[in-house]
């Protein structure tokens, strides 16, 4: 029999019947009804060739055959049981691995994690610079990205999609602005990110569209002052991942806490 081809759902209604010796208590541990258990049995001595249960006047009993093979069935689930673990390890780990880009680590998102681990000292975590960082090479649990949405991934956003304009005089462009505005003209200085977009602005060297998260940041750690107002854009800094480690519970815990405000 090949290994794709186990029964593994008869298998494990033919393992609680063996237990209990009775459909119905089978029935009542699986939450199905006994009819059900009666067909999956059915269904196994079919693809087995064998007869697993004898009805007698004292009730069920289990063959030989079934006997013979029972003892490494249960060793069987025992090892499934423990492949679930060790896949599931990972979901009770304390280290987080996050990617983001550098000027929103210093300027955000270090004071929260800071804030997170004095709630929950075992937390220890990775950073990777760069938004872009692929999940899977990486390892990564998490990635802040200064983008329009999650896409394909499920993410959750970290406040309003909004920029702020700093700086006179010529516009700088930087890979994440994206302007709507293409009546202003093409950029004439270009940087990499907007972090450098904002030191260029604050230097002179002309005008600068920039998330407002990160530079409430910068306010709030005293690396800048600016009175400008926010305005709203298509882009905003989320939060993101694929789905798999989106779901584990240290991932969950730290989302919420860092979409708390």
């Amino acid at each position: 029999m090949k290994r794709t081809h186990l029964p593994l759902n008869a298998l494990r209604v033919f393992d609680a019947a063996a237990r209990h010796l009775s459909f119905t208590r089978a029935a009542d541990e699986l939450a199905v009804t006994p009819a059900a258990v009666g067909q999956q049995i059915r269904a196994l001595e079919d693809v087995l060739g064998v007869v697993l249960f004898r009805r007698t006047n004292k009730g069920l009993e289990l063959t030989d055959e079934a006997q013979a093979g029972l003892g490494a069935l249960r060793t069987g689930f025992l090892h499934f049981e423990e492949a679930v673990q060790a896949m599931q390890a990972g979901q009770s780990s304390h280290v987080y691995t996050i990617a983001a880009p550098r000027e929103f680590v210093s300027a955000w998102l270090a004071p929260r994690l800071a804030a997170f681990r004095k709630d929950n000292p075992q937390a220890r975590f990775v950073i990777v610079d760069g938004e872009a960082a692929d999940f899977t090479e990486a390892n990564l649990d998490l990635a802040v990205r200064w983008i329009d949405g999650p896409g394909d991934l499920e993410g959750s956003p970290l406040g309003p999609p909004e920029r702020v304009v700093l700086g006179d005089g010529d516009w700088i462009g930087w890979p994440g602005e994206a302007s709507e505005e293409a009546e202003e003209g093409s950029p004439v200085i270009a940087v990499s990110d907007a972090g450098q977009a904002i030191a260029a602005a604050l230097a002179g060297l002309g005008r600068a569209r920039v998330p407002a998260l990160l530079v409430a940041g910068m306010v709030e750690a005293g690396l800048l002052e600016t009175k400008a107002q926010a305005e709203p854009c298509r882009r905003g800094y989320w939060l993101v991942a694929p789905r798999p480690q989106w779901r584990q519970k240290k991932v969950q815990a730290l989302v919420a806490a860092l979409t708390s405000e």
